[in-house]
């Protein structure tokens, strides 16, 4: 099923009626989607590295040109970067941690929240625009999660039949 720009950018938007976004998530991709969605994230940011993955809401892979070819970092929509694409994004961000009943009923009404001794709720922002870019429910004490390492080559040399964006031969 091929996407004009407009249906893309509502889809991407959430404007578009259940029963066509499943009609379009389960019809057929056509080659050049990707690279549509790609342009379509491109041409909303305000910066010029170029997104080589969406990595999340309001996060991306980008490539960064160097001497000995591109290094892929994380990137926020508002322009803050992270870290390498290997790393794990949320030690570089801004931590909330939800671990008293307190913290917990401003999001979950009386009694309907986990208890805090089991379960903490940690939100993590960007330093850069302070959006918060995810929550995770843990116990108490347990590591952050990280939780993917996209194989880029991989996915750009056997999906999309290319080299990735800036990689050196």
């Amino acid at each position: 099923m091929r996407l004009d720009s407009a249906t893309l950018r509502d889809l991407v938007d959430e404007r578009l009626p259940r029963g066509e976004v499943r009609a379009i998530q389960s019809a057929y991709k056509d080659a050049g989607r990707f690279d549509a969605y790609l342009a379509l994230l491109q041409e909303r940011v305000e910066w010029d590295d170029p997104i080589v993955l969406p990595f999340g809401e309001h996060l991306f892979v980008v490539a960064k040109p160097g001497a000995a070819g591109a290094r892929y970092v994380v990137k926020c929509d508002c322009g803050h970067e992270f870290c390498e694409h290997t790393e794990n994004w949320k030690l570089e961000a801004l931590i909330r941690v939800r671990d008293d009943a307190e913290s917990l009923r401003e999001i979950y009404p009386e009694k309907m929240h986990g208890d805090p001794a089991w379960n903490v709720l940690r939100e993590y922002f960007c330093p850069g625009c302070r959006t918060q870019l995810e929550v995770e429910a843990v116990p108490p004490g347990y590591p952050v999660v990280h939780d993917f390492v996209p194989d880029l080559e991989g996915f750009y040399q056997e999906w999309l039949g290319r080299p990735l964006p800036g990689a050196t031969a």
